[in-house]
C-alpha cells in the first residue's frame, strides 16, 4: 500500500497549481516589460495595477522588486500631476470669478451666461485642462423684498437682477462627488464652499423671475 502511494505522488505534484515546475519563471519579467510598455504610453493607472499583480502573486521575483519601486514612483508623479492640474484649475476659477466682478461692477449684474464674458472679460470660452466646461448659474437672491416708505406703509417689490451665482468644476468625470482628479470645486459669489454632493447646484431661492 506504501509503495503505491509513493509511486503515484510524483505523477500528482506537477499538475497541483502553484507548483513551481507547472510556473514558467520568465511570466513575472514579461508581465513587468508589459507593464513597463503600458507606463510608456502613458497609461500609468494599467502600469500600476499589473505591477501590483506582479508583487501580490510573484513577491519573490526579481520583477516585483523592480515593480514596487515603479508603483512608488508612479505614485509620486500622480500626485505631482494632481496637484499640478488642481492648481490650474484654481487659476483659471479665479480669472472667471475676476471676469464676473468686472461684470457686475460694470452692468450692475452678474451675466446670465459665461459666453456674455466673451471677449470683453476673457479672452475666450474658459475651459479645464481636460476640456470640460466650467457649470454657472446666475440667480436672484431676494426675488421678493419688503419695501417701507416713508409712511411706513409696507409693500414688496419683484427684484429681477442676477446678484448671485454658483460656479463649479465637476473634475476630469464631470460628475457630482469624486477624489483626486475627480474632486469637485463650488464656487458661489466668489467664496470656493465646498465640493459638489448632489445632481444639480443647491437650491436657489424662488420665485426666481422670468427673464
Amino acid at each position: 500500500m506504501s509503495r503505491k502511494f509513493l509511486f503515484i505522488l510524483p505523477l500528482i505534484l506537477p499538475l497541483v497549481p502553484g507548483c513551481g515546475s507547472s510556473q514558467d519563471p520568465r511570466l513575472p519579467a514579461q508581465l513587468y516589460e508589459d507593464a513597463i510598455q503600458k507606463n510608456q504610453a502613458g497609461q500609468g493607472d494599467a502600469a500600476r495595477q499589473m505591477m501590483a499583480e506582479i508583487v501580490k502573486q510573484f513577491p519573490d521575483s526579481e520583477a516585483a522588486t523592480k515593480a514596487r519601486k515603479d508603483i512608488y514612483q508612479i505614485d509620486a508623479l500622480q500626485k505631482k500631476d494632481i496637484a499640478q492640474r488642481q492648481q490650474e484649475v484654481r487659476v483659471t476659477l479665479k480669472r472667471i470669478m475676476d471676469a464676473l466682478t468686472r461684470y457686475k461692477t460694470q452692468k450692475g449684474e452678474y451675466p446670465g451666461n459665461l459666453m456674455d464674458l466673451v471677449p470683453e472679460y476673457l479672452e475666450s470660452p474658459p475651459l479645464t485642462p481636460w476640456g470640460h466646461p466650467f457649470p454657472y448659474r446666475a440667480f436672484v437672491g431676494a426675488p421678493i423684498e419688503d419695501v417701507t416708505d416713508r409712511r411706513g406703509r409696507l409693500s414688496q417689490k419683484f427684484n429681477t437682477k442676477f446678484d448671485h451665482y454658483y460656479l463649479c468644476c465637476l473634475g476630469t468625470d464631470f460628475e457630482p462627488g469624486g477624489a483626486a482628479m475627480a474632486a469637485d470645486i463650488l464656487v458661489k459669489d466668489g467664496e470656493i464652499l465646498d465640493s459638489v454632493k448632489e445632481k444639480a447646484f443647491p437650491p436657489l431661492p424662488t420665485p426666481q423671475p422670468v427673464r
